[in-house]
């Protein structure tokens, strides 16, 4: 994965009223720490972070007055309304060491048909060299039948790679596509346990049984 360069400032104040005053310069706040270092608090710039963050696990390369840190996102705050980013919270990271990092499945091939997949655990954890993070784990689904199950011990990793996640974790499963027709009965099942009774069909001229029911009465009255 490609290091993505960022130059940042250190500040001073602190607080939400600071914090809202960074943001309106359209800059981010964010916190650097990790490796027994003493948390160091930062300003870094609004629309390069926000890029470079759009990648999961992007490495970044954080310098601040000439010095440059090598670090990875540990958490970021979102606006939940706004596409803004309020805080991040970077962990600094060394050349040549080992992180434990999330990583998206992607799954690609078309299963067999009249089949569903479906992705139980869209990322697993692993243990990778901090310069080598992989976007993604692939999982070949094509021609899988329905009743397949693939485990986290079953995936395929990058080199170098390894699984923390328990290797017994389901990951993607492959079951069989449901008809209208099993649908239905599944759902007139549900409300027969639940003792829903349905309305009897209307009749072409708008009337149910019940008005069949009364018309035939008043029918043998006049006779």
């Amino acid at each position: 994965m490609a290091e993505t360069k960022l130059v940042a400032e250190t500040r001073t104040q602190f607080g939400k009223g600071a914090a809202r005053k960074i943001r309106r310069a359209h800059n981010i706040p964010a916190v650097l720490y990790g490796h027994g270092t003493a948390p160091v608090h930062i300003t870094l710039p609004g629309h390069s972070t926000m890029m470079a963050l759009k990648t999961a696990n992007a490495l970044l390369e954080i310098e601040i007055d000439g010095t440059v840190q090598l670090a990875l996102a540990k958490d970021i705050q979102r606006d939940p309304i706004r596409p803004v980013i309020e805080h991040v919270d970077l962990v600094v990271v060394r050349r040549g060491e080992k992180v434990s990092v999330d990583v998206n499945v992607h799954t690609e091939g078309e299963a067999a048909p009249e089949t569903v997949v479906t992705v139980d655990s869209q990322t697993v954890e692993l243990l990778v060299l901090a310069t080598n993070i992989p976007e993604n784990v692939v999982v070949s689904v094509e021609g899988l039948v329905a009743g397949t199950q693939i485990l986290a011990s079953a995936l395929e990793l990058p080199e170098g790679a390894e699984l923390v996640t328990d290797p017994e974790t389901l990951v993607v499963n492959i079951t069989a596509q449901v008809t209208a027709e099993a649908l239905e009965a599944e759902l007139a099942e549900a409300e027969a346990e639940a003792g829903i009774e349905k309305d009897e069909p209307e009749s072409a001229d708008g009337e149910g049984a019940e008005g069949d029911d009364a018309a035939k009465g008043e029918a043998a009255d006049e006779a």
